[in-house]
């Protein structure tokens, strides 16, 4: 669980339930500080001129804010909507894509305004019958982290087992699942673990939980009965990576009860970045050793507009290739997303 080290409240965000039940949960902690915004000036309350210090510092930081806008981005391939409870993540995984998307926000981000958020979701669903709708909550943020106070996703799960034509999902690195175990979710909510290597873990991923811990998680949500599935991103190609990967997917099969109520899913991402992100990460991670060698990569615009250095198109070809033979080899029940 995330206690940070100080929390910035905007205002107005004591106003709902999700600020009152954080500020009540940390008012009596005196290690942590609450400040009471005026302004909603965020910076101007985190230490740090340099990028180095400022990101550090920022992950220590919680906001509790209220989002005004509720056009909802898309979310392809992972949903068609996103559904915006938070922004911002704990970990300090080099590589992040938030270092594109939040690049100068590193702080986590709770949207107090649930109710306004999951009202939008029943507009979004309504406009799209007979159709589903599926809603991603973990597009610019890892909510897990913070739900043992701010029941985001306990209040959106109990919405989504109510809603006919809706469907949610989310991912994580982390394991603060306890709280969402015991909930009446009728299987309307996919519950995704981010996994990797060790040598990608221990190399890259800073601040998270261990392969072990995570697919521990991933064992007590699929013992709740949620549909349950897996993240394998970023891919990184590197000497014997298809030894590395096989025998992580071999460790998730020999890892989880042998009989599950549905289908595993397998989304896979190879690794890419664009040109702000690789500036703010060496700057934040001055000794990093991230392939990001612009002349070894293959340019290509995405979905929002801005362009990333990728694997070229017969390396992305291998990878599909590999993890298509492999997942369908050691897995019997499953379905894989997309492999891109």
């Amino acid at each position: 669980m995330f206690i940070p080290k100080r929390i910035l409240f905007e205002k107005n965000a004591l106003e709902y339930e999700t600020g009152i039940n954080t500020y009540n949960y940390f008012k009596h902690n005196t290690k942590v500080e609450l400040i009471h915004l005026k302004n909603n000036k965020f910076k101007e309350n985190i230490p740090g001129k340099s990028t180095y210090d400022f990101y550090r510092e920022g992950k220590k930081t919680l906001v509790i804010g209220v989002t005004k806008g509720m056009k909802f981005q898309s979310c392809k391939p992972s949903a068609n909507y996103q559904l915006p409870l938070l922004s911002g993540c704990t970990g300090q995984c080099e590589y992040c894509y938030l270092h594109t998307r939040l690049g100068d926000r590193p702080y986590m981000k709770i949207n107090a305004n649930l109710d306004d958020i999951l009202s939008s979701a029943q507009n979004y669903i309504a406009d799209r019958l007979p159709e589903k709708t599926i809603f991603e909550g973990s597009a610019t943020s890892d909510p897990v982290p913070v739900e043992p106070y701010s029941n985001s996703l306990k209040r959106s799960i109990e919405f989504f087992s109510e809603v006919e034509h809706g469907g949610f999902r989310f991912v994580t690195k982390f394991t603060d699942i306890d709280t969402l175990l015991n909930i009446d979710h009728r299987g309307k909510t996919e519950i995704r673990f981010s996994l990797n290597t060790n040598k990608v873990i221990n190399n890259y991923e800073n601040k998270t939980p261990s392969l072990e811990k995570r697919i521990e998680a991933c064992k007590k949500i699929i013992n709740a009965g949620y549909p349950a599935g897996f993240i394998i991103a970023p891919v990184f190609l590197y000497n014997n990576w298809e030894d590395d990967y096989r025998r992580l997917l071999i460790k998730i099969r020999d890892s989880l009860p042998n009989v599950t109520e549905y289908p595993l899913t397998f989304e896979v991402i190879s690794h890419r970045y664009t040109t702000s992100a690789k500036n703010i990460i060496l700057e934040t991670f001055p000794d990093t050793n991230l392939p990001m060698d612009d002349k070894s990569r293959t340019y290509k615009y995405g979905q929002f507009g801005y362009g990333k250095y990728m694997y070229s198109k017969e390396q992305i070809k291998n990878i599909k290739i590999f993890f298509e033979k492999e997942i369908n080899n050691i897995f019997d029940k499953k379905i894989i997303k997309y492999i891109i």
